[in-house]
């Protein structure tokens, strides 16, 4: 097979989160083909996606493997200066170092107004903002994860509410959301998921609602002189909870799904071939 094959099939698995899948695809390449930087690249991109230290070790060595073969790749040289970027600089301080040097290539050889300039731009960005620029990030992180959920929970609620009237949502292939949206319906049907349904129905209200309860029962409980100071009103949240991790496990089999839907077609393709 050919590295452009290796190349569209990393991309492919990396697009739906199969990081794991993009480093067996990268390897496979790396030992059918021997030592070549795109596939490094690819590589090092699926470690350096976990954010864990280990992997970040084994990012970086893919790296600097790629760059030893070709020391102006673009793609390698901004990988892994987002790498060094991110890295602590009191645990890897040399990591920190290597950064600033790959930031002085990176502008002698990236052209203005390529995508890896906007890349490095973008990176070097993040990595010089202050407290207060985390804190706007992190504000509109979180409100973009709401409305996200927000959306979420009216889809599933009205794919319910189309599979309660026979309606098919047909087969939803390699389409992550498709694919996220169909394990959200099979994960809540039943009577025993009745109550988180209703809640998803109406998850503001059911937000709002879930908190003025459990900050009334804890009030009740120390006014009335029950307890001098109480959190049993917060287990009224565990429904709420249940419906949330309802969600995030329906995002992860739907990913675990499209993954290998995708490692199927290869494995038809090679048998093929």
């Amino acid at each position: 097979m050919e590295r452009q094959q290796y190349e569209q099939r990393c991309s492919e698995l990396y697009e739906v989160g199969g990081y794991a899948e993009v480093r067996e695809a990268a390897r496979a390449g790396l030992g059918e083909l021997g030592p070549d930087p795109v596939l490094l690249c690819w590589l090092g991109q699926a470690h350096a996606a976990e954010d864990e230290d280990d992997h970040d070790a084994e990012a970086e060595a893919a790296y600097r493997e790629g760059l030893a073969l070709a020391q102006d790749d673009l793609g390698l040289l901004v990988s892994y200066l987002e790498l060094c970027l991110r890295s602590d600089s009191f645990t890897y301080p040399g990591r920190a170092a290597r950064g600033a040097a790959l930031r002085t290539r990176l502008e002698e050889l990236a052209p203005p107004g390529s995508a890896e300039r906007a890349r490095v731009d973008a990176v070097t960005g993040w990595a010089g903002r202050g407290y207060w620029d985390d804190f706007k990030d992190s504000a509109a992180q979180a409100r973009s994860r709401r409305e996200g959920a927000a959306e979420q929970s009216m889809q599933v609620t009205d794919a319910l509410r189309s599979a309660a009237r026979g309606e098919s949502g047909g087969e939803p292939g390699e389409d992550l959301r498709a694919a996220e949206l169909a394990a959200a319906v099979e994960l809540l049907q039943g009577r025993r998921n009745a109550l988180l349904r209703l809640l998803l129905a109406h998850r503001a209200a059911a937000y709002a609602l879930t908190v003025g309860l459990c900050l009334g029962v804890n009030q009740a409980l120390v006014s009335s002189g029950t307890l001098r100071f109480s959190l049993w009103g917060w287990l009224l949240g565990i429904p709420m909870a249940a419906a949330e991790a309802k969600l995030r496990r329906a995002r992860r089999l739907g990913r675990e799904r499209v993954v290998a839907r995708i490692r199927d077609r290869h494995e038809r393709a090679d048998a093929a071939a």
